[in-house]
């Protein structure tokens, strides 16, 4: 869709699969979890360690669960609720979320959690290899049970700029910590691929465009999510290359992502077809904290501050972040992990406050979801939330999900390589 910061999403992939089966703002005060900890058994069952521990668990259940005979693994993106019924069950991963999961493995780097990432990792070099086209991209979504068949199979045929990035991002922390030349090398392919294809210096503002649909057709939007995964991944590029083409190449995207930063601080989703006209609704949560998590750019404070005056949810005993000001009526977990994330790094008066009420609804949500299992974090405290592009999230299971509750708690911003 033109403009969209966000990723296609298994709303929309799973409708079409369906089909074809049938054919064939709250303040920032408010961001208190109530009174679960006052009971000592519940401040017992949400200890932090122990609900980091139990995440780890669920992401090592789902990579283990399709993986063929030569290590290759890859885990489902959801599970239950909307996409597990007696009669369907959707299991494609997404490579955005298997790129979270690598890094969140990094992230503790434990030698079990390296093995995964390798595992995860692998796979993605296997697919790049083995892709149709073959000229280093990867594709949005692949079924496991293809994986686990030694074979490739794409469900999500398209090429979108944020997921090559986060693919890149995900083997440049494997290059990073194992210090294998191959995670590099196929890195580097994602991010020539992305420069060869997206990159726009013609139609200011200047950055990157949105990729390609399965036929090949070029989207000429630009997304604000979409150039600040670049801007990071082009960073950790020259960091490990030592070539400043790279870092050359951020600055282009960081550039685009600061033009879009409007007076009132918040950062809108990007520009029209015609890659210049801003696009200025719907506003979505990942511009606000990715911005300030890619670039490191003390500016993007104010977008958190809009972000907490402007897109805070309650629902029931959740409080977090919603996709978008659109519905704010759900809170998205997923969103609660980036911007926990980004309050700690930001670290000023009353964030790291902020920041646990984030990551104790999380923990919450942890233990008492509708569909969780106790260790996994699903994507919404509820079905039916409204991203604002045409889509809708659910109260399922989510790696992606998990991976960036993870991260959270663990301090680890996966736009940076960690310091050596």
């Amino acid at each position: 869709m033109p403009a969209s910061s966000r990723r296609p999403v298994p709303w929309m992939v799973a409708a079409a699969l369906v089909a074809a089966a049938v054919l064939a703002g709250a303040a920032p005060a408010a961001l208190g979890v109530g009174a679960a900890a006052d009971d000592p058994a519940e401040a017992d069952s949400l200890d932090p360690t122990r609900s980091v521990a139990l995440a780890y668990e669920f992401l090592d259940a789902r990579v283990d669960e399709f993986c063929d005979g030569a290590g290759h693994c890859l885990p489902r993106s959801y599970e239950g609720g909307f996409f597990t019924t007696p009669s369907w069950d959707f299991t494609p991963s997404f490579v955005y979320d298997d790129a979270l999961v690598v890094i969140a493995y990094t992230a503790r780097g434990l030698p079990d959690d390296i093995r995964r990432a390798r595992a995860i990792g692998d796979t993605l070099l296997f697919v790049q290899d083995n892709d149709p086209i073959g000229d280093g991209r990867t594709r949005a979504s692949y079924e496991p049970h293809g994986i686990r068949q030694g074979r490739v199979e794409i469900t999500g045929p398209g090429t979108f700029t944020g997921n090559q990035a986060w693919v890149g991002l995900a083997l440049a922390r494997l290059a990073h910590a194992t210090g294998d030349s191959r995670y590099l090398d196929g890195a580097l392919r994602v991010g020539q691929w992305i420069q060869d294809n997206t990159a726009d210096t013609v139609r200011a503002p200047y950055g990157y465009t949105g990729g390609q649909v399965e036929d090949g057709t070029s989207l000429t939007w630009k997304s604000t999510e979409h150039n600040s995964d670049v801007s990071g991944f082009f960073t950790q590029l020259a960091q490990l290359t030592d070539d400043p083409v790279w870092a050359e190449r951020a600055a282009v995207a960081a550039g685009f992502v600061a033009a879009m930063q409007s007076a009132d601080g918040h950062v809108n989703t990007g520009t029209g077809l015609d890659g210049a006209t801003i696009n200025t609704r719907p506003i979505p949560l990942d511009a606000q904290t990715w911005s300030s998590l890619a670039t490191g750019d003390p500016r993007y404070g104010a977008a958190l501050d809009w972000t907490l005056g402007n897109l805070i949810a309650t629902d029931g005993p959740y409080t977090g972040p919603s996709i978008s000001e659109v519905d704010v009526s759900k809170a998205w977990f997923e969103g609660g992990g980036h911007l926990a994330l980004a309050l700690r790094l930001r670290d000023g008066a009353g964030d790291a406050d902020r920041a646990e009420s984030l990551l104790s609804s999380i923990r919450l949500a942890q233990r008492d979801a509708v569909n969780g299992d106790g260790k996994g974090i699903v994507a919404t405290s509820n079905d039916g939330l409204d991203s604002g592009f045409g889509d809708l999230y659910y109260a399922s299971l989510h790696t992606g999900a998990t991976a960036w509750y993870l991260l959270a708690a663990a301090g680890d911003n996966p736009f940076d390589l960690p310091a050596d």
